[in-house]
This record gives structure tokens, C-alpha cells and sequence, in this order.
């Protein structure tokens, strides 16, 4: 069984070698298999259409339709220029990037994937940043949303709070560690002018039309991502080749097998390889490096929705698939250790399980930002206003 299974794995490596040469050829082959298996396996593929569909109008467009539609409206009242004079030096100067950048980042931080990608290419597209930033700010502006870490990962997959707050901390220093490993075109700076703005005049009936149809759109395209892939997905689960590949490679390299299915699904679509990797049997720090990996690498779904956002512009998705891979070993680096610190103060069963601490590092935390923060937002509302 085994010679069968490398024989396999040498034809398959061939055949991708020659291929990958033409990527005509590659993608008509592989479209074409996935048509073969629709054909074979209709019911498989229509379910997870359904299920694609399904997620997407129930969990995805609720949250991200409001966003967009709000976002829109305030990139056209002069959001940029207002978050780049509140927030713009705080955020953007230690990464290396134009002010301008500000919301873009907060953006990015709030609601994640691939929101900071598509405002990132608004801003590039209005000629308010240069190609160089526009490249670095797509790895920096690049996260998974907090909802996902805390409550899909940290909760709901690996039973814990404390971990999705740690997935949360790791994955936003990775971001930062790409501002200051990416670099920066400093002698060519694009900025918003300090002096003499006007600020926008827009009927506000427009405008709220022309941001639910952005919006519309942007829905759309990123809804069709999410069924594609899950068909892709589910026709990998149910495919008898592909479970004997992954139990062989499971056996060649003594690693337990839905890690190896979990990884290989999640480097295609995250959410899929998270849930299987979490109810695996492998060890915590196992699941925590694996995972952390996965969601700041994005899989190969998020970044097709990346991809149709900045097709249009001489972006190397190369160069930036390769950035991901980078941050994503950097996250799992840094969760490690901070898990690894964790268990320093709380015995391990009480800081996989405990719910309700006494005093959570998470409320701590958040009280002591606002105490910081405060002062310094009200002196820059005076001085955006000139308030006297």
C-alpha cells in the first residue's frame, strides 16, 4: 500500500511540476475535475452550496452589510481626513505609514478579513496612497476579526476565553511586526493636507445610495467566495482519494490524522481547518500553534477575496501570499508563549475551563486603555474643532 501511495504522491508532484508551467492547462485540468465530481456526487455538491449560501446570509451578511453601508458613508464625509487628524500619529507613525492609513487599520482591527484589503484598494484607487504603501498596508491591515478569535475559536472550538484573548493579542503584534518588517518607501510619502481642507458637501441621499450599492456588491462578490469554497471543501471530505493521501501522509510522519486533514483544509478555508484541528486529540499547544497559524495565514479563500479587490492594480499576490505565510508562523511563535506565560499563574485546567475569573486580564486591560485614552482623544477633539 504504501508503494501505491508514493508512486501516487510522485505522479501527482510531476504532474503539478509540468502543469504549473502553464497555468492554463493547471486550471482547466483542475476545473475540470471539480465538474467530473459534481457530476458524481451532485447531492454532496449542492448541499454545500446550500450550506455556503446559508452561512454566508445568516452569519456573514448581517454584520457586514451594516458595516460597509456605514463605512462607506464615512469614507465619503471625509472619514480619512478626520481619523487621520485624530488618530493618524499614534497608529500610523510607528508602522511607517502615512497618516491617511489610520482608517484603514481601525477598520481592519474591528472587523477583519477582507475588509482592510478593500478599503486599503479605496484609498489607492482616490490616488490617497502610493503603490508601495498600498503594498505594505495590505500585509499590516491584514487580521482575522475579533469575533472569530474570541467567540468561534476561543469558545466555541477550544473552550476557553483566555486562549481566544491570547489568539486575539498574538495575531494583532504579528500585524505590527509586518509594519516593521515590510519596507517602507519613506522619501515618497503620500499624505491628507493639514491645511485649508474642505470638508464634503455630498447630498446625503446619494451618498446613502451609493453606499448600499458599494455595499450590495462587495456582498456579493465576497458571498460567492464563501459557497465556492465550501463546495471545495466538501468535495475534499468526501473524496476517497484524498482521505487515504491524508491517512498515508498521517502514517509516514506519525502525526495523528485530522491534523493533517485540519491543516490541509484550513490553508484552503480557515474556519473549516480551525474546527477540525480544535476537536482533535493533539495536545493544547498543538491546537494553539496550528490554529494561530491558520487564521492569520487566511487560507486560500480569503485571499481570492483580497485578490478581487486589487486585480485591477500591480499587486504581486505572490509576494503577499508569501508575507502571510510569514506572519502566520510569527503568530503562532507568539502564542506560544504567551500561553506558555499563562500557565505561569493559572494551573492548566483553570485556564482551559474557567469562565468567570475574578478579575479577567481582558477587563483589566480594557479599563486601563480607556483611563490612557481619554485625555488624549479630548485634547485632539479640540484641536480638530478648534474648540477654544
Amino acid at each position: 500500500m504504501k508503494i501505491i501511495f508514493y508512486l501516487i504522491v510522485l505522479i501527482i508532484i510531476i504532474l503539478l511540476a509540468y502543469l504549473l508551467k502553464n497555468k492554463n492547462i493547471f486550471i482547466t485540468i483542475v476545473c475540470s475535475l471539480l465538474i467530473l465530481q459534481i457530476l458524481a456526487a451532485p447531492k454532496i455538491c449542492i448541499d454545500a452550496a446550500v450550506n455556503g449560501a446559508l452561512l454566508f446570509f445568516y452569519k456573514v451578511f448581517p454584520s457586514l452589510f451594516s458595516f460597509l453601508v456605514v463605512s462607506n458613508i464615512i469614507l465619503s464625509y471625509d472619514g480619512v481626513y478626520i481619523y487621520s487628524r485624530l488618530l493618524g500619529s499614534a497608529i500610523c507613525k510607528p508602522l511607517r505609514l502615512p497618516k491617511s492609513c489610520s482608517f484603514v487599520l481601525i477598520i481592519s482591527v474591528l472587523c477583519g478579513y477582507p475588509l482592510g484589503a478593500k478599503y486599503a484598494s479605496d484609498l489607492y484607487e482616490r490616488n490617497v496612497i502610493d503603490l508601495k504603501t498600498f503594498e505594505r498596508l495590505l500585509n499590516i491591515a491584514s487580521n482575522a476579526s475579533p469575533l472569530f478569535m474570541l467567540g468561534s475559536v476561543g469558545i466555541s472550538m477550544l473552550k476557553s476565553p483566555h486562549i481566544g484573548y491570547i489568539l486575539l493579542l498574538s495575531n494583532l503584534i504579528s500585524c505590527i511586526a509586518m509594519g516593521f518588517l515590510i519596507p517602507s518607501n519613506i522619501t515618497n510619502k503620500k499624505d491628507v493636507p493639514k491645511r485649508n481642507h474642505i470638508y464634503s458637501n455630498m447630498n446625503i441621499g446619494n451618498v446613502l445610495k451609493g453606499s448600499v450599492e458599494n455595499s450590495i456588491k462587495t456582498c456579493l462578490s465576497i458571498g460567492g467566495f464563501v459557497t465556492a469554497y465550501s463546495v471545495i471543501i466538501d468535495i475534499l471530505k468526501n473524496n476517497q482519494l484524498f482521505s487515504v493521501l491524508v491517512q498515508q501522509l498521517a502514517n509516514i510522519i506519525s502525526v495523528p490524522k485530522s491534523i493533517i486533514e485540519g491543516s490541509i483544509l484550513g490553508i484552503i478555508e480557515m474556519t473549516n481547518g480551525c474546527n477540525l484541528i480544535s476537536s482533535s486529540n493533539a495536545s493544547i499547544y498543538t491546537k494553539i500553534a496550528i490554529v494561530s497559524f491558520l487564521f492569520t495565514f487566511s487560507g486560500l479563500s480569503i485571499i481570492s477575496q483580497v485578490y478581487s479587490f486589487t486585480y485591477k492594480f500591480d499587486i504581486s499576490m505572490k509576494k503577499y501570499t508569501l508575507r502571510k505565510i510569514v506572519q502566520g508562523l510569527f503568530c503562532s511563535l507568539i502564542s506560544l508563549l504567551f500561553y506558555h506565560l499563562s500557565t505561569l499563574y493559572y494551573s492548566k485546567e483553570t485556564f482551559v475551563y474557567n469562565h468567570t475569573p475574578a478579575a479577567t486580564i481582558e477587563n483589566i486591560f480594557l479599563i486601563t486603555f480607556i483611563i490612557l485614552t481619554l485625555p488624549w482623544i479630548f485634547f485632539k477633539l479640540k484641536n480638530l474643532f478648534h474648540v477654544s
